[in-house]
């Protein structure tokens, strides 16, 4: 009779646990149910709708091709695909670094000082508004043609977004803690550093989410007005050779690999910007507690 007494509370407790390791499961599923679900039924039915209108309507490949199609010329040139994403990203991710390099250095420089950020700040509004097609031309006779002129146009195009966050955050401090360091006789470099820049990191990170998905704009951009063709050239310059040659299933490929392309950019600086704000903001603490 003691084995039975013994064992029973040990049966009950291990399917109280499978319940609840269940029930966790259950919950996953929903919430994953939740944020999937509607998504991906919206992607099938657009993506089935899209096939049953031109198989039922007889619209010819180049005028409108099947997600078949498209699927089947990006199998079918699938290596030059490759090479022309590879040299986007390079082209991207080297803009992108210039324009966080450039854009925070400056704006570190005009908020330090209100005389530097009322004299030049206008200016970096006014190249903002100028069309990049206008000073491309430029770019290629200084630069020449190719990736370094490419590099320069995405940075440009991603340079201002990270200069106008960074300047709204620094100009954002809690006035309460500069009193503070300057009743410490913190130095203004000091104040900067160790106050300033840290309290504008969200705003940095905003601007990092935009101009991300910005150098992607800009290098494909650039290969229209400066790249070079050949075996090595980007999607713009694949996009270029698919139109002119009425391949619309390989440019259809090539216009969604760069939409991938800027998607999967923007989910890598989303996940930084997670991992260093996610301890002590509440903006980062709030979405992942959801």
């Amino acid at each position: 009779m003691r084995e039975e007494t013994m064992t029973t509370p040990e049966l009950s407790f291990g399917a109280g646990t499978g319940a609840g390791s269940a029930k966790l499961r259950n919950s996953s599923l929903k919430k994953a149910w939740k944020t999937m679900g509607p998504p991906g039924v919206a992607f099938i039915l657009f993506i089935g709708g899209w096939e049953l209108f031109c198989r039922l309507s007889g619209l010819k490949p180049y005028l409108l091709p099947k997600p078949s199609d498209i699927v089947q010329a990006a199998l079918e040139n699938a290596s030059n695909l490759w090479v022309s994403v590879y040299t986007t990203i390079t082209e991207a991710v080297l803009g992108f670094l210039l324009s966080i390099v450039l854009g925070v250095g400056f704006a570190i420089l005009l908020a330090s000082s209100k005389l530097i950020e009322r004299s030049i700040y206008p200016y970096a509004i006014i190249m903002q508004t100028i069309p990049i097609v206008a000073i491309a031309p430029i770019i290629v006779i200084w630069f020449g043609a190719g990736m370094n002129a490419i590099i320069i146009i995405a940075f440009l195009i991603g340079f201002f977004p990270m200069l106008s966050n960074t300047l709204i955050g620094l100009n954002s401090t809690d006035h309460n803690m500069k009193n503070l360091f300057y009743l410490y006789n913190a130095s203004s470099l000091q104040t900067m550093f160790r106050l300033r820049l840290p309290a504008a990191l969200p705003y940095i990170v905003a601007g990092l989410k935009i101009s991300c998905t910005l150098a992607v704009i800009g290098a494909i951009v650039g290969e229209y007005i400066a790249g070079i063709g050949g075996g090595n050239g980007g999607l713009g310059y694949a996009i270029t050779v698919a139109s002119s040659r009425l391949q619309t299933a390989y440019l259809f490929a090539c216009g969604l690999s760069a939409s991938l392309l800027g998607i999967a950019f923007f989910l890598l600086v989303n996940a930084f910007s997670k991992w260093m704000l996610s301890s002590w903001h509440e903006s980062e603490m709030k979405s992942s507690e959801g």
